[in-house]
């Protein structure tokens, strides 16, 4: 998996996050790693938020996740949906 390691293509999934969601924070705040959805999540990001950004990641890279067990295990956090956007 090499989007995890893709340092732009990170930063470019926080800032859609930020849009989408409309979220006061700073791209350089999100952590790779960190929970995006749930109360352990400091974005507190919810089912709505979910709908938003799947929407947007459709849009711009073509994913298409309609399952939402799998869309929870893409969004997990920045470097799995990186990794799930950029495989190999």
């Amino acid at each position: 998996m090499i989007g995890s390691k893709d340092e732009k293509l990170k930063l470019e999934l926080k800032e859609l996050i930020i849009e989408e969601c409309d979220k006061d924070i700073e791209a350089e705040e999100i952590s790779d790693n960190e929970i995006l959805f749930g109360s352990d999540s400091k974005l507190e990001l919810d089912s709505m938020d979910a709908l938003q950004i799947s929407m947007a990641l459709h849009k711009k890279y073509g994913i298409d996740a309609n399952d939402s067990k799998k869309l929870r295990k893409i969004m997990a956090s920045i470097n799995t949906l990186a990794d799930y956007i950029q495989p190999e």
